[in-house]
């Protein structure tokens, strides 16, 4: 342990570098704990607090404008992927695009202190279309802010950190055992948070195939639309869908007999939106409510290509054969 924290008063600022940059690239590393130290080492004569503060800021920089061309390159797919791979619950998505809808760019400046919104702020103010000099600017807002806060946190509790890294140093390796430990608790917190959110979205979904079917047979499904205002700004809804948003799905279709086939989608990572309004309408009767499958994406693979030949059908001249098409 001594020899880590050797390594923290020679290497503290490649150390909160690497930290920092893993953390804010969506990994579960936490980085708060090695700002505090860094600050407390800077008043006892370690790396400058400017520097570390620049180094700290240059990663998040760094990390947010990578996530930031991300969303602009890929839109809503970022997004997806950004959830797929962290283990918060699915819903972060869902939970974040409103809220960024609401305050803009400029919630950035206070995104890095929300779990699960500092990851999805930067690839979300790309798919919006934010413009690259709004978004550094409030990017470095953020990074200064988040930075200089844990920096001067330990600076003002220098002694008291002190006091903690020297009963650390006198525990030798079992400290870092410890703090292995530690680290390793929380990801596996993050870990059963997921799943057990996971398992309690568990319901019968409906594919592609069998929502044709029903379409086939007229049976008429209600289409409810379960996703965010914003990710409703960013793909179309599927036509004549019921856009329930983040209103009572029950006030939407409170309307509709309780045996009627009602389809519920959204574009989220394994249907978790869709699949919790789909329970919601359960518990009020609504059984034949199910979540799509795929979502969005698998209804527009399965009907958009349909619909589109459809168009080219009805713009080609009946006198226009099918090899006259070709030139």
């Amino acid at each position: 342990m001594a020899n880590l924290i050797t390594l923290l008063q020679e290497y503290g600022v490649l150390i909160v570098f690497a930290v920092v940059l893993v953390e804010q690239m969506g990994l579960p590393i936490p980085a708060y704990p090695i700002l505090i130290v860094a600050g407390a080492l800077a008043v006892d004569g370690g790396t400058p607090f400017p520097v570390v503060l620049g180094i700290s800021m240059l990663a998040c920089l760094i990390s947010d404008y990578f996530w930031f061309r991300a969303g602009r390159h890929f839109g809503k797919r970022i997004l997806k992927l950004l959830c797929k791979i962290s283990l918060s619950p699915d819903y972060c998505v869902s939970q974040t695009e409103d809220n960024f809808r609401k305050w803009g760019p400029k919630s950035m400046v206070v995104a890095k202190f929300i779990p699960g919104f500092n990851t999805i702020a930067p690839p979300m103010a790309g798919a919006l279309g934010t413009t690259v000099p709004t978004f550094l600017g409030f990017s470095l807002a953020g990074g200064l802010l988040w930075s200089a806060t844990g920096l001067t946190i330990g600076a003002y509790f220098h002694a008291d950190v002190d006091k903690v890294l020297d009963v650390l140093s006198t525990m030798g390796s079992t400290a870092l055992s410890v703090l292995v430990i530690l680290l390793a608790l929380f990801v596996l917190a993050k870990f059963i948070e997921r799943r057990r959110f996971q398992k309690a979205m568990q319901t019968e979904r409906i594919s592609v195939e069998e929502l044709k079917e029903l379409l086939d047979g007229g049976h008429d499904p209600v289409m409810i639309d379960a996703r965010s205002a914003t990710a409703q700004m960013l793909d179309p809804p599927v036509p004549g869908a019921l856009l329930v948003g983040s209103s009572d799905p029950l006030s939407v279709i409170k309307s509709l007999p309780k045996d009627r086939h009602i389809i519920v989608y959204c574009s989220c990572p394994n249907d978790v939106t869709a699949a919790k309004v789909a329970k919601q309408l359960h518990s009020h009767g609504y059984k034949r409510a199910k979540p799509l499958h795929g979502g969005l994406d698998a209804w527009n693979t399965a009907f958009r290509s349909e619909s589109e030949s459809a168009v080219i059908a009805e713009t080609t001249p009946d006198s226009l054969t099918p090899a006259d098409s070709r030139h």
